[in-house]
């Protein structure tokens, strides 16, 4: 598997195929800590090959600093199959999270594994602003 798009935005949507993404942001400012983001978006655009076949699934997890989890893991089962005649096949996944809480301001790592591996990470920052 090749991860070809892994970002944080305010919205992102996959329509047959075609992954929309708007307002792509990587820092968070909040006066007073918690930090609460209304609605944001994961998505990740991953591409495999025809030996990768199958079912599989993608967890995303959020963690501070220290690597402690910042909210529960999200996992999504997806299912990889190819097209006749084609020697690979790309795959969108959009995880959308409502009331993102980060407890404290700092950086955060945004991961993705597949099957338990490792594959990306994005950061987040929170910032205090005045």
């Amino acid at each position: 598997m090749k991860l070809e798009l892994f970002t944080l935005s305010d919205f992102a949507a996959d329509y047959a195929g075609k992954l929309s993404i708007i307002g792509i942001f990587d820092t968070l400012g909040a006066k007073q800590a918690p930090a609460i983001h209304p609605q944001c978006t994961v998505a990740a655009k991953m591409r495999f090959e025809k030996i990768e076949e199958g079912r599989k699934v993608v967890k995303i997890s959020i963690a501070d600093e220290d690597g402690k989890p910042a909210l529960p893991a999200i996992e999504c089962p997806i299912q990889v199959g190819m097209p006749p005649g084609a020697p690979s096949v790309s795959i969108n996944v959009v995880l959308n999270i409502e009331r993102l809480k980060l407890d404290r301001f700092g950086e955060f790592s945004i991961d993705l594994a597949l099957d338990g591996r490792h594959e990306g990470s994005i950061p987040l920052y929170v910032r205090q602003i005045s």
